[in-house]
């Protein structure tokens, strides 16, 4: 969104990492790259629900293993207070039902840790532009886990010819740049047919049927 004297506004990023270290990296990467800022950055899910209000961040990083109070949690509580909210969860978590309770909860992404520090920023971008980034092991899981469902014939049908050629792509574990590289189109072309695709497979992020999709 352009500012008052025309220029691009930074993307704002709030951070909620409990390891001081990795908190404090993410702080400077996401300073450090033009056309980001970071907006806030909390330890725990008490200090985030207390300040991301004020905020205001566009995209807010997420680790799910908070002390005290879960990551699952804050964000539960953080998306009724904030419904338009970007969550990127950012973990080490790669449970399947925690994967989709994060989504049910509202993630708009899931990343497994570690991620690099260009393929981090990349996905923050995505997430503000409307896609919905995973990691490869997560997005094959959501893929595998829809097509082992026998009700996935109609919704399968559904997809257009280019977003089921994404599809497999994504299933193959490539990420958004390679997708948009081998297709030749943008990597934010390739973030809305994504969206589109979750949409239409019920399991999107930003729709609430995750849970009842996979029966969690």
């Amino acid at each position: 969104m352009p500012s008052d004297n025309g220029k691009q506004s930074p993307i704002r990023v709030s951070v909620v990492e409990d390891t001081a270290v990795y908190r404090e990296h993410l702080v400077a990467l996401i300073n450090g790259a033009p056309g980001f800022a970071c907006a806030g950055a909390h330890g725990s899910a008490e200090s985030a629900l207390s300040h991301v209000v004020r905020e205001r961040p566009d995209v807010l990083l997420l680790d799910l293993g908070l002390p005290r109070r879960s990551g699952d949690e804050c964000l539960r509580e953080l998306k009724e207070k904030l419904p338009g909210l970007e969550v990127l969860v950012l973990t080490m978590h790669d449970e399947p039902k925690r994967i989709f309770q994060a989504l049910e909860a509202g993630a708009s992404g899931y990343l497994i840790k570690p991620v690099a520090p260009a393929s981090l920023l990349e996905a923050i971008s995505e997430v503000r532009q409307g896609g919905s980034p995973m990691s490869s092991p997560i997005a094959r899981l959501v893929i595998r886990t829809f097509h082992q469902r026998g009700s996935n014939n109609a919704q399968l049908k559904s997809l257009t010819p280019r977003e089921d050629e994404i599809l497999k792509f994504l299933a193959q574990g490539l990420h958004t740049s390679e997708i948009a590289a081998a297709l030749k189109i943008s990597k934010r072309t390739v973030g809305s047919h994504l969206h589109h695709i979750y949409e239409k497979l019920h399991v999107a992020s930003r729709s609430q049927a995750v849970a009842k999709f996979f029966g969690s």
